[in-house]
């Protein structure tokens, strides 16, 4: 089973991933988790280089490297990982790139959901949890970081990506799981959990 974590900066994903592993490894599930960018050695490199804030680089440049960090990471790692039987759990997949490329940067949807499946080889996720927040809640979360390059995009483009997410949500409801992440991080695991097993034990 493949699950990916979408949602803006502050909505708890790395912790909400780190509360599922335990959960899971703890009913003897074998599990691996990840980042994207990154995930391995090349796309570590090329997170760098996307999140440096020295860099200017287009939109289209943006977009191709979120992509080829991608490609190689679902062929080296995730592809390889589901064929053993794990549980692959990823802190964000292609679904961040329609939200923050087609969305917030403007790129052309019909051409940045080619780019998504030619770089995944068509790899969905079975279920995406999406920590809904609101961008009120994401900047006091977050005031105490030092912002990345595409963190320092503004508030106006922000409000696009979580347009982005929701115009996802609305196309596909059943992968796409909507979570109020806006309570306490128990509550917030407990219905990440009470929904993964309801459609966990359906398969």
């Amino acid at each position: 089973m493949f699950i990916t974590f979408e949602g803006i900066d502050g909505s708890g994903k790395t912790t909400q991933i780190k509360l599922l592993q335990t959960y899971l490894e703890k009913k003897g599930i074998a599990v691996l988790t990840l980042r994207e960018p990154g995930g391995n050695a090349f796309s570590e490199q090329i997170r760098e280089l996307l999140l440096n804030s020295k860099h200017k680089i287009s939109s289209r440049t943006e977009l191709l490297l979120f992509e080829a960090a991608r490609a190689q990471l679902v062929d080296s790692v995730i592809k390889p990982a589901l064929t053993e039987g794990k549980i692959v759990i990823s802190d964000r997949f292609y679904d961040s790139t329609t939200a923050y490329q087609a969305f917030g940067r403007g790129l052309p949807l019909e051409e940045v959901n080619f780019c998504n499946m030619f770089a995944t080889g068509g790899l969905k996720p079975d279920i995406t949890f999406y920590l809904k927040i609101s961008l009120e809640e994401s900047k006091k979360r977050a005031h105490y970081r030092f912002y990345d390059r595409i963190e320092q995009s503004g508030d106006i483009f922000f409000q696009k990506v979580i347009e982005g997410y929701n115009y996802i949500a609305s196309r596909e409801p059943e992968r796409f799981i909507v979570i109020d992440a806006s309570g306490r991080r128990e509550e917030t695991s407990s219905k990440i959990i009470a929904k993964f097993e309801e459609i966990y034990n359906k398969k």
